[in-house]
């Protein structure tokens, strides 16, 4: 029994020597070892959004919560702030307002006003707002370009349609994650993933809280595409876990593994990450500026949605994973213990 003992001690790797034999000799991060500070940085982040959001509310943009918008073109240039509040004083409605420029130059300024509540805007309204516009800021030349409307129900429908859009990617990603990854824990892989998913659509909610941007459907489509970037990343470690357990076996941990796998990844995980977020920080600069709103409106979370993707995948669905994993052990060792008694 005691020879046994001995020869599973000397078969069991020190984090040192799978540094020096796996590791080319460079020093493995304890990715796992921190986990602590990674939820805890985590939770902070969560705690200060739903604060936010209980102060500033959530803001649906009328093409979830129905309204109208008016869009105006007009020329040179003039203070946004107070062409909001001079609009804001003329109707009884909630309106956003957001600006962008003409780059072919042929309308030159534009400005959307949104209506929420309005199922349609009457012709005297806008005519008579189109007056006012004109008679408070007549070197402006303002004129409208377009009106156009959205039911309060059509906009409910439309926001269950692009939820149930990222529920069936978040469930397809979790099978598909499952099914592959059979050897290292399909289940546990998924479902972890999952959280991380969750993680990140969290993240980019808390911002659209926080910098008090209405959800429309750039949300949704920074939701879905952040799922597929930050999913590929955590499938990268994943993959690269599945190869060093193969490569280890029972000599070491699953933490270890995971470390292991996680430093040989982060090279490119960082790479790719940075790549991807300069290309967007360059779109958003170039938005801001030529004050383009909607362009803002999706590369700002984007950037937000690369930078937590990345952190979820190494710092926040490893850990869990693992933990999953020493669960499953330590309840197959007590199973174990009380057959043998």
């Amino acid at each position: 029994m005691t020879n046994n003992v001995q020869t599973k001690a000397k078969e069991q790797l020190t984090n040192e020597e799978i540094a020096e034999k796996y590791n080319n000799g460079r020093k493995v991060i304890d990715f796992v070892g921190h986990k602590k500070i990674f939820f805890g940085i985590s939770i902070a982040i969560i705690l200060i959004g739903i604060v936010c959001n209980f102060i500033f509310g959530t803001t649906l943009d009328i093409q979830f919560s129905g309204g109208a918008t008016l869009k105006f073109s007009y020329v040179g240039d003039l203070d946004q702030n107070e062409l909001y509040d001079f609009i804001q004083d003329k109707t009884t409605d909630r309106i956003t307002t957001s600006f962008s420029s003409d780059l072919m130059g042929s309308t030159g300024n534009n400005v959307s006003v949104q209506f929420s509540g309005n199922d349609a805007i009457a012709t005297d309204i806008q005519q008579s707002l189109e007056k006012d516009l004109q008679e408070e800021y007549p070197d402006n030349e303002f004129t409208v370009l377009e009106s156009s409307s959205v039911d309060a129900s059509m906009g409910v429908k439309f926001l269950l349609k692009c939820l149930s859009a990222v529920a069936i990617a978040s469930i397809l990603m979790v099978l598909y994650v499952t099914i592959r990854f059979k050897k290292i824990g399909g289940l546990s892989a998924g479902v972890m993933a999952l959280v991380a998913l969750f993680h990140d659509v969290a993240m980019i909610y808390f911002m659209y809280v926080i910098f008090r941007m209405p959800i429309d459907s750039n949300f949704i489509a920074v939701v879905l595409m952040i799922l597929g970037y930050s999913l590929n990343d955590t499938i990268v470690i994943y993959d690269r876990v599945r190869e060093e357990r193969k490569l280890l076996g029972r000599r070491a941990t699953v933490a270890q593994s995971f470390n292991l796998s996680c430093t040989k990844s982060l090279k490119r995980t960082i790479m790719t990450s940075v790549t991807t977020l300069s290309a967007i920080i360059v779109v958003y600069v170039v938005a801001v500026v030529y004050n383009i709103s909607s362009v803002k409106g999706f590369a700002l979370p984007m950037m937000i949605g690369l930078i937590s993707g990345c952190y979820s995948s190494v710092c926040i669905a490893g850990a869990l994973w693992v933990m999953w994993q020493n669960r499953k052990a330590a309840k197959r060792a007590a199973a174990k213990a009380a057959k043998a008694k």
